[in-house]
């Protein structure tokens, strides 16, 4: 079963970057593999917790498939959950806490988990989303860089 995990330092505050992971409709700016995303909902509750549905499609040469989540945003833990709901996988969660570092930097914990239904397709597509998962937090930080600025590390 695939599943990938990374925990990686990064200077910018645990707030900001859970500002960024949350702002799911920015993804196809530059997330490895993201060609689109549409949000079907978007709920607050009384909690603070927010729940977006939303579909998300990623595509490598001819190969596109779109998949619909739950991403349930915890701002006051810091904590950012996705649960896959219909498409090509059989199954897919994947979860992002945040956790302050000192001098306003943060460690990005990021995990996922994911079984593709069909057999031909985790061939065709098994390797590019491993290889695009590894990128990930590079992606993420470089956006963190580009909208909140370099940060200079001490």
């Amino acid at each position: 079963m695939p599943q990938f995990s990374t925990k990686r330092r990064v200077h910018h505050d645990a707030t900001n970057m859970f500002d960024l992971v949350a702002d799911v409709e920015k993804y196809p700016q530059f997330v490895p593999l993201c060609s689109a995303l549409a949000v079907k909902s978007r709920i607050e509750k009384d909690n603070g917790v927010t729940v977006i549905v939303a579909d998300m499609t990623v595509a490598y040469k001819i190969v596109r498939e779109t998949f619909t989540s739950r991403v349930t945003l915890d701002r006051a833990n810091l904590k950012i959950l996705v649960e896959y709901l219909s498409g090509p996988f059989k199954r897919m969660q994947n979860r992002w806490s945040f956790h302050a570092a000192g001098d306003n930097g943060c460690d990005v914990e990021f995990y996922i988990d994911y079984e593709f239904k069909s057999r031909t397709l985790a061939i065709l597509m098994g390797a590019m989303f491993d290889a695009a998962f590894r990128r990930f937090a590079t992606a993420f930080e470089e956006r963190a860089d580009a909208v909140y600025g370099r940060r200079r590390v001490s």
